[in-house]
Order: structure tokens, then sequence, then C-alpha cells
């Protein structure tokens, strides 16, 4: 029979199942096939490259190259499905890497892609980037290392159609021209939370500890002597006061480690209050006191930003990077010289944020004049850290530590290919999202989409 007008322009197929099951291509149905909701059957023939999990039931009669067959038992859900028609007749979708992710890059190369990965560690020259989106590339994976704008954009119009970036910030992107050429692009949010976190727990507690120059005593040989006082002390942690600055995510999940060590948290953030969290917090504390866990009754608020500086022996940030203009809560150099001086003097500033969201002159300045005890910096104005940085001064080294944009980087966290585990994993679905029209090809539903508002209706 001829197939109905309704489905025109669907991609027609036909299965005979003789009594066993047909099944192929396993992978993620909610990702790799639109769900029973979008389908309205909750039986699917196509989903990614090939069939998979078909259920056929019923007789059912399909004409395909003017042959007829019976599909014995069967019943196949008919697709419209664009996207899918075009993967499977054109040329293999081609990406291009700015830098090696791993395993992960596999998994393009076994769906068919064309993968070409840049193969120095360093970040490669824009003009090269530029001339790799010229030949047609279809997606683009990235880092914050790259700077992606429009002269990308223009360079691949009408074949680029997706950015992958390979980390949770996208301070590289010119997110308004992404949205004036209509280029999706992804980010790995989430993965990172807890390692970065903890990173930030970690370098708090090396600083305040100040085991860098403890090291540096053993290695010299001038450890000469054990003395109660002599040559220096650290602080303690626990049950100190942190300031959590920016309550989102990571600022988050950094409260959750802080309450494991007893310690009190003034929390603030610029634009959202989490009251519900901070409660369940409180009430782990209250449990943990009147179990006897902790001995003194520890507590949780959110309050002002200067009475977080003004009372807090850390300082914790956490805060995304938004400009002037960007927000009605800039965060740009939100830690400068007045900011500084609000800090006690024997307090500590960790930022894991952001770069820009610390003046770096300012700083060193607080560093070399004592307005506070010392900083741990994992991110910087200018990354890599400039020779010339006011931050290397030998003469603030034993209280100033400083990391290579170092706090994701674990092994699970960067590499996984899981996409709810690493950021590897996480990166390659997002651009395997876009490219292959998941989610019925509705960028709006795509999870790992950042610039969503440039594709709503």
């Amino acid at each position: 029979m001829v197939l109905p007008t309704y489905v025109s322009n669907v991609l027609e197929i036909w299965v005979v199942w003789r009594g066993r099951a047909l099944r192929q291509a396993q992978g993620r149905l909610a990702r790799e096939m639109p769900t029973a909701d979008e389908t309205g059957d909750e039986s699917f023939a196509v989903g990614g490259w090939q069939a998979a999990n078909l259920r056929l039931r019923g007789p059912m009669w399909l004409d395909f190259a003017g042959k007829s067959a019976r599909a014995t038992r069967s019943k196949v859900k008919l697709l419209k499905l664009p996207y899918l028609r075009k993967k499977i007749m054109n040329k293999p979708l081609r990406v291009f890497a700015t830098c090696d992710i791993g395993e992960a890059i596999h998994l393009l190369r076994k769906r068919g892609y064309e993968v070409e990965v840049y193969p120095q560690p360093e970040a490669p020259p824009k003009n090269l980037i530029i001339e790799k989106v010229k030949s047609g590339i279809d997606g683009l994976i990235t880092t914050l290392r790259d700077p992606i704008d429009a002269e990308i954009f223009e360079a691949g119009k009408g074949t680029l159609k997706g950015v992958a970036q390979f980390a949770v910030g996208f301070d590289n992107i010119n997110r308004a021209d992404a949205n004036r050429y209509k280029i999706p692009f992804t980010n790995t949010a989430d993965v990172l939370t807890e390692a970065t976190a903890e990173f930030a727990f970690f370098m708090l507690g090396m600083l305040a500890r100040k085991m860098w120059p403890a090291e540096h005593l053993t290695r010299e040989n001038r450890w000469g002597y054990w003395h109660p006082y002599l040559p220096f002390l650290g602080d303690e942690v626990t049950g100190k006061t942190i300031a959590i600055v920016g309550t989102g995510r990571i600022g988050l999940a950094m409260i959750k480690k802080c309450a494991g060590f007893d310690m009190n948290m003034l929390c603030y953030d610029p634009a959202y209050e989490n009251h519900d969290y901070v409660k369940a917090i409180q009430e782990v504390m209250d449990l943990r006191q009147a179990r006897g866990i902790s001995k003194e009754k520890n507590w949780i608020k959110y309050v002002p930003f200067g009475d977080a500086l003004r009372e807090a022996d850390f300082v914790s940030v956490h805060v995304p990077l938004l400009r002037t203009g960007e927000s009605n809560t800039p965060t740009y150099h939100l830690f400068n010289e007045k900011t500084l001086r609000m800090m006690k003097p024997a307090a500590y500033l960790v930022n894991t944020s952001r770069g820009p969201v610390v003046e770096e002159a300012a700083l060193a300045r607080a560093l070399r004049e004592n307005w506070i005890a010392g900083a741990a910096l994992d991110v910087y104005e200018k990354e890599p850290l400039p020779a010339d940085s006011p931050l290397r001064d030998p003469a603030i080294a034993d209280r100033c530590r400083l990391m290579p944009h170092f706090a994701s980087a674990a092994r699970i966290t960067r590499l996984s290919t899981d996409p709810d585990k690493g950021m590897a994993g996480r990166c390659v679905q997002g651009l395997i999202d876009v490219l292959e029209g998941n989610y019925r090809g509705d960028i709006t539903k795509m999870p790992y989409v950042v610039n969503k508002e440039a594709f709503g209706k």
C-alpha cells in the first residue's frame, strides 16, 4: 500500500521480526531517541544511526521501494527526523578540537565523525581556528584559552552548527555574537562541582597551616630544631568562621565541606539566596551538636557583603564573572582595594571562581602591606599568569599560593566519558545533541546548551 500523505518527508523503513528480538545500537535512549511523550508511542524504529530497542507488535504493511513486506507481529513507529535523514545521506560530520580531551574523542569517531585534534598542549592560534572553521567543520570543541567571537562565527557561516566548551565557564565565548549567528554553545556544568569545592578547601587548609613554607624549610635542610612557635605557626580551620561569597553549585558544595569541619558560615550571594539549603545545613549542625559529635553549636546565615568580609577568618569566592552592563550585580573586581581593606588582618582569601573577580594589583599590595594574612588563587585576570605579575613578588611568596587553574584537574572529573561524571563526556554529549538534533531538534530542551535564549519561540 502507499504511505498516507501525512507521513510525507518521513524516513521509510521496514523490519521483519520472525519471533525474535531485534536489538541494535544500544545507547542512551533518552539522548539518542525522542521520548515516548514526544512521539506519542512507546515504541521506536529509529534512533541515532540505526534501529534500537524495537518493540514491534501487530501486523502492518509497508511499501518500500515498490515492494511490499509483511512485518509479522510488528509495528513500526515512523519518525519525522529530517536531521537523521541528512546525517545518513550526507558526508560524515566533521569536528575540530582545539585540544585533546582523551578517550571521549573516540566516542565521536565510533559514531562516524571525522575528528581532528590540535596536537600541541598550548592553545592553537586564532587564525588556525578560523582556518579550520572556514574548511566547513560542523562542530568545534574549545577551552577557556580559545577566543570565540564574531570572527569565528562568520568564518563558519552556513556550516558551523555548534561549539562545545570543555569548561563550566565560557568567558572566552562572545554570547551576543553566538546568538546573532544562531550558533548554540554548550558547557560542562555540574560535573566539576565537588572537585572544585574540595580543591578550594584544600587550598584554604594549605594556606592557613603554612604547608608550603613548612615543606621548603624541610627540603632546603633548614629544619634545625623543634620549637613551640618558631619559625612560624599556622592557623586552625576547625571552628573558624568562613565567608562563602557566591552560593551557586560550587558555593553550596563548599558549604557542605565546611560544615564537616565545624565552621561557622557567613553566606553572601549578589543574585540569589538559597535559604532552604542553609536551613538544611543548620539542621545538620544542630544534630551534630545534640549528638555530641560537635562540642559547640555552629551556625550559618546570609549576611550583607561587607559584614561577611569584616567578620570572616576565611573568604572563599565562588561567583561567576559578570561585568558592568552584563548584570545588575557585576562581580568584575569585586575584590579591590576598598573591599580587601574590609577583611581582618588575620584573614585569608581563596579564589577558585574567575580571575577578574579579584583585582590582582590590589591583592598584591594587600599582601605586601599586611592588610590580610594570605591568599590562594587558582584563576587569574590573564592566563597563564604573566611573568611580570605582581603576584609573583618574592616578598609575598610565603603567603600567596598560586595554582595553574587546577581545581577541576581530577582524573574522573576531567576525563570520564560518562556525561554524568566527566567534563569530557559531557562536552562530547553536548556536541552530539546539537549536531544530531537530539531532543527532536529542539535546542531549548538540550540540557548542556548555554545560550538557549537565542532559540526560543
